[in-house]
């Protein structure tokens, strides 16, 4: 790493200026296909020094990083994208291709002046210039993962409800019942029989009857019996 370079990678880095390379479009001679590839270029070099030729293809490098006033922190995991000419127009040639960083924040190599930087490339090849269409998940929508998850999901749901009830909600109530029969008693009127007591059977009239027990039972007197 000189110091020229090192500065350049900060206009890099800082997106000043683009890190640009080229790539052969063809097999370049000597090549075992270089009978069936190779065509003089000097008619078709356009641009400053042949930078359009045909026999290469720009490659913009997108590279992502970190500067600090010592050293830099740059993101050298990358993806290349190369996309295919037409097989109908130009069959075996590269038409486009570009790369960038990925994870930079994560996945970088920290570079002063000396040191080497090496970048790590994930190729991946497309056989036309036209996007394949987007993620879309295995199996469509709704797919093996999503249903185990919704099973998974209910199980642990019925389990809380389950753990609670027994753990929390029944002591609750059978303390609150325990209480109740040991402390509680009613009183009730009726119609010729009896509030919270066994009902006289019967029983009508127009007295006034009550009722006493423990813990909300108990035996009841009615008022006078009217045949």
């Amino acid at each position: 790493m000189t110091d020229e370079f090192f500065h350049l990678l900060e206009f890099y880095i800082h997106n000043d200026a683009p890190l640009s390379c080229r790539i052969p479009s063809k097999p370049l001679p000597p090549s075992v296909m270089e009978t069936e590839y190779r065509v003089s270029d000097d008619s078709t070099q356009e641009g400053a020094l042949g930078t359009q030729s045909t026999m290469y293809t720009p490659l913009i490098i997108a590279l992502a990083g970190t500067l600090q006033l010592s050293h830099l922190h740059v993101g050298n995991y990358l993806n290349l994208l190369v996309h295919a000419g037409p097989k109908s127009v130009a069959p075996g040639t590269v038409d486009a291709a570009t790369a960038y960083s990925v994870s930079s924040h994560t996945r970088n190599t920290k570079i002063t002046i000396g040191d080497s930087l090496s970048l790590a490339f994930s190729v991946r090849w497309y056989p036309s210039t036209t996007l394949p269409p987007g993620w879309s998940g295995y199996g469509g929508h709704i797919y093996t993962s999503t249903l185990v998850y919704c099973f998974l999901s209910a199980v642990a749901s019925a389990a809380v409800c389950v753990v609670y009830f027994r753990g929390v909600e029944l002591p609750r109530r059978l303390k609150r019942y325990a209480t109740d029969r040991m402390n509680g008693g009613g009183r009730g009127f009726g119609n010729g029989g009896s509030g919270y007591g066994l009902p006289v059977a019967n029983g009508r009239g127009g007295g006034m009857g009550s009722g006493y027990g423990l813990g909300g039972y108990g035996y009841g007197g009615g008022g006078k019996r009217v045949d």
